[in-house]
């Protein structure tokens, strides 16, 4: 389920960076890889395995939203 998208998009900025608007897990997967400015913690972990499985389909995209926008929080940054 790679296209699957939340209801409401998430606007992410993290200190020092550009801000970027995630539409679902994908998009969420790419920040997580690519823009995370520190790869650890609980939250992080959480929303990386949330992502995968909401990709897979073994659970909604709303459970990795709302994983993604914890793990946000716990990185410093700012979710909208």
């Amino acid at each position: 389920m790679p296209h699957a998208s939340w209801i409401a998009p998430v606007t992410v900025q993290f200190p020092h960076q550009d801000r970027q608007t995630v539409v679902g897990p994908f998009d969420a997967m790419t920040c997580l890889t690519d823009r995370w400015p520190n790869m650890s913690g609980l939250k992080f972990l959480k929303a990386r395995t949330a992502c995968r499985a909401a990709l897979d389909g073994r659970v909604t995209a709303d459970v990795a939203r709302k994983d993604f926008v914890d793990a946000v929080a716990e990185a410093g940054g700012i979710a909208h």
